[in-house]
């Protein structure tokens, strides 16, 4: 008969549970926040909305700073979410390790790409 409690207990998977459960609801409570305020922003802008008008809403420090969170928590709760599903589904550790590897190269690639574009406004 085999044990299942204890310290024999086999633990695979996506094991990180309550952690990874509120990271992926708080970045998520980050980014509906800023598409609020993105929301509001964009309302009270009168008359067309052009290059001009989109360049003024990110001009302001605290602008900047809600999207650069924002950037955090999108690529944080990205990295949550795939992780998660490469720990399911791919049993090959190498392979794993690989798949690990591009994501992040790709995560901090489209981090980077951001800042740019939001400190080049």
């Amino acid at each position: 008969m085999a044990i299942t409690y204890g310290s024999k207990r086999l633990s695979v998977g996506a094991h990180y549970g309550l952690r990874d459960w509120l990271v992926q609801r708080l970045t998520a409570i980050v980014m509906a926040l800023f598409t609020i305020a993105l929301l509001v922003q964009v309302t009270l802008v009168k008359g067309p909305i052009g290059y001009e008008t989109w360049a003024g809403i990110f001009a302001s420090q605290w602008m900047k700073s809600i999207t650069f969170a924002t950037l955090v928590a999108l690529i944080w709760h990205a990295w949550v979410g795939v992780r998660n599903v490469w720990m399911d589904y791919v049993k090959p550790d190498g392979l794993r390790l690989v798949f690990y590897l591009v994501t992040i190269f790709w995560l901090v690639a489209c981090a980077g790409w951001g800042v740019q574009v939001l400190w080049r406004l």
